[in-house]
């Protein structure tokens, strides 16, 4: 349980091809210390040079680069070589790519900051999808339902070296009994209790500040930032919710 909100609590996803509204989107929550997320819709649209066009803008923004890397282990670890020069914080990989494949990936990120002279990205592994409910899971061949699975990927990331994962809050707890405090959670399916019923695409869902106090590092919070009217008043309101 956490008694206080994280350090960079929110990262805000930012899922458009209009790179005006993505610019315009950035220097408001910057402006308000709210972290953002840069995802495939984004990255397809802009590639590269848009994530260098937010960094330039914002050099102290932390950015989560949200592409879930999965391939054989070379192909990844050429990727997120290719990433590093873009000093994004935070990059990702899919658990189930295994661990040669995360461990390709880690020593990479590593090599080649160490090469250019940068800081290295964190690198996460994604588990489970939020998307995913159990009976999802039954269709596509796995066995047991979410938890167990989260839980499964969850000591595998952290046996290959990375430095989290990326799970629904309904896993946090179990995942931190594993895995420990130093274990990096960076937690989508959060809704503001004001958006209790727009769930969305995500099924495992939960409040930001009970996110918070179950042990999450990170909350993944989009449309209700990005939808509001006023998207920097609409952090800071979450903030305000995970720091009563």
């Amino acid at each position: 349980m956490m008694n206080t909100a994280p350090t960079d609590p929110i990262y805000c996803s930012i899922d458009t091809d209009d790179l005006d509204k993505a610019k315009a989107l950035s220097n408001s929550l910057a402006a308000v210390n709210c972290c953002i997320k840069l995802g495939l819709q984004f990255f397809n649209a802009h590639g590269p040079q848009g994530v260098r066009i937010i960094r330039d803008a914002h050099p102290d923004l932390s950015i989560f680069l949200d592409l879930k890397y999965h391939d054989i282990p070379n192909t990844v670890a050429q990727a997120v070589k290719a990433a590093v020069p873009l000093q994004v914080q935070y990059i990702n990989v899919h658990a189930s790519g295994g661990a040669e494949m995360m461990r390709a990936a880690k020593k990479a990120a590593i090599d080649e900051a160490d090469r250019l002279g940068v800081s290295a990205p964190k690198v996460l592994a994604v588990t489970i999808l939020t998307s995913l409910s159990d009976e999802n899971l039954d269709e596509i061949g796995y066995r047991g339902n979410s938890a167990q699975q989260v839980v499964q990927l969850a000591k595998l990331t952290q046996d290959a070296g990375l430095d989290g994962i990326v799970c629904s809050p309904h896993e946090i707890t179990q995942v931190r009994q594993v895995c420990g405090d130093d274990f990096i959670l960076m937690v989508p399916g959060i809704r503001p209790q004001s958006h209790e019923n727009g769930s969305d695409d995500q099924k495992r869902i939960m409040s930001p500040a009970q996110a918070i106090n179950a042990g999450a590092s990170h909350l993944v919070i989009g449309r209700p930032i990005t939808q509001s009217d006023d998207p920097a008043q609409a952090a800071q309101d979450i903030l305000k919710q995970i720091c009563r």
